[in-house]
């Protein structure tokens, strides 16, 4: 393997440089030299020693002759040695086809795939690879890795995937009154009793949303005041602004007070994106506006992901 310019598999012809028809007692070179040594003058076919001339400029190319010249002269200029380029490769073009580590005991390797992109053949990684390693003493982040095998092929995992289960518990803090009739109204959940990433609202939209894409498990309760006979109820879970689980119509019937006070719930399973939130929505036609009895244990929303 050769970095940079590979050497040349032939000779190299001699070089010389050969002035006539000068007046002058210089001449200038077609080659770098670093001192006189390095060449060989020749006036007129009698050769001159080196301390008869001189030579300077850049890249010592000016050639100071011991005497002036004369139109019908001949200097020969022979080059026993001149300055040899450094030539540096240029960006991208220095590849590896083939790459073998190993510690020289055990034959196993990390080699290339032929295209300069490292990937993993037989790596030496058993049990005392992963007990000789520093033990993790907490719970591992989302930014933590694991390596794992996807049908044959390694593969990194990140452990956002495994350990950021987002989930949250709204609910109702206080009494939600006037809610209105036959209508579907989004409850108003302005308390939380606990929850782990994703973004709580309880001021303003009154949602969750999770943040990390994933199945979400969503359960709703919502609990009203007393009501007439026949009232029916609707409880709903609704999805970026849209209905997705729904409590069909549940009618209170000829049910005592005391009996229609109760709770009312949804619960289902939803296919989440990380931006979309979730909220809780309910339906009353109780003839007039009625209120929903807040509290943790009453009217409230769960959310949370399980894969």
């Amino acid at each position: 393997m050769y970095v940079g310019q590979q050497p040349s598999t032939t000779f190299d012809s001699g070089i010389q440089d050969r002035f006539t028809g000068l007046t002058t007692n210089t001449v200038t070179l077609t080659h770098d030299i670093s001192a006189e040594t390095d060449i060989l003058v020749v006036w007129n076919n009698i050769v001159q020693d080196s301390s008869t001339y001189s030579v300077g400029g850049a890249g010592n190319k000016t050639l100071t002759l011991g005497g002036s010249l004369v139109s019908a002269d001949i200097v020969t200029v022979y080059y026993t040695n001149k300055v040899m380029q450094s030539v540096n490769p240029t960006a991208g073009s220095v590849g590896i086809t083939e790459l073998n580590v190993s510690d020289g005991s055990n034959g196993h390797a990390l080699t290339t795939n032929g295209s300069g992109t490292l990937s993993f053949a037989d790596v030496a990684f058993g049990v005392s690879s992963i007990t000789g390693a520093t033990a993790l003493a907490e719970t591992p982040a989302g930014t933590d890795e694991f390596v794992i095998s996807d049908a044959g092929t390694l593969k990194r995992l990140d452990a956002v995937h495994l350990f950021n289960q987002p989930f949250a518990q709204m609910f109702r803090d206080g009494n939600q009154g006037s809610f209105p009739n036959n209508s579907t109204s989004k409850v108003e959940l302005n308390g939380t009793s606990f929850s782990s990433g994703g973004t709580v609202d309880t001021s303003s939209n009154y949602r969750f949303t999770p943040g990390v894409a994933g199945k979400y498990f969503c359960h709703g309760s919502v609990k009203f005041d007393t009501g007439d006979s026949n009232d029916k109820v609707n409880i709903q879970i609704y999805v970026s602004g849209s209905q997705t689980l729904e409590n069909q119509g549940t009618s209170l019937g000829a049910q005592s007070s005391s009996a229609r006070d109760q709770n009312y719930t949804v619960s289902g399973l939803v296919n989440l994106s990380a931006s979309d939130y979730v909220e809780l929505y309910a339906y009353q036609n109780q003839g007039s506006s009625i209120t929903i009895t807040g509290g943790a244990g009453k009217t409230f929303l769960n959310v949370f992901r399980i894969t």
